[in-house]
């Protein structure tokens, strides 16, 4: 074997990593608008789900205006934040969301009557499903984002990254101080259970 032959071969297997590397960026990055897309597609979901929801509860509520008010709030913030499409305003939305189901969660334990009304457990149950989607979606952004920037920072793919022009995507934003960063001595305890 010749030394045209031995750099023909060096000069193919570098060209096929640098092709390869650059399609697994171009797919991660596609992944990620994929995936703000769905929390998005989750966001007008509630949208469209929770009025519907909320006006069958009306009733079993009235005494509740409270949450009312935070349902309002809430959905609000979602339909801002599907016109956005902004990550960011659509996380604060998610919050609001998440922050309201505990509220809801004491009202329907403490009032029997609720509890046993089957709107009232659907309407909780479309809540926690539709929570639990948008957390999933929200998951699924920082994983891809997560996996994207690794690659972007790793040698050698940062220099094929680097080569073609491939920027860090931000994911979702959070503040990186706060309290929901630390763990309490009650937090630390295991969870007893008492049925």
């Amino acid at each position: 074997m010749n030394i045209s032959t031995v750099l023909i071969i060096v000069g193919a297997i570098v060209l096929l990593y640098i092709i390869g590397v650059y399609n697994a960026l171009q797919v991660l990055k596609t992944q990620i608008t994929a995936a703000i897309q769905e929390i998005g597609n989750q966001l007008k979901r509630q949208t469209s789900l929770i009025p519907n929801l909320e006006a069958s509860v009306k009733g079993y509520l009235k005494h509740e205006k409270g949450i009312f008010e935070m349902l309002t709030k809430a959905r609000q913030q979602v339909a801002a934040a599907t016109k956005s499409g902004s990550a960011a305003s659509a996380e604060k939305a998610a919050r609001a969301i998440q922050d309201m189901l505990p509220k809801i969660q004491i009202v329907v334990e403490s009032n029997p009557q609720l509890k046993a009304n089957e709107t009232v457990a659907s309407f909780m149950d479309e809540l926690r499903d539709t929570a639990d989607k948008l957390m999933y979606s929200r998951r699924t952004v920082i994983d891809l984002t997560q996996d994207y920037n690794m690659k972007l920072m790793t040698f050698p793919s940062s220099l094929v990254a680097n080569l073609f022009g491939f920027k860090s995507e931000k994911g979702i934003e959070t503040p990186m101080s706060g309290s929901h960063l630390e763990v309490s001595d009650d937090e630390m305890k295991d969870t007893k259970v008492s049925l």
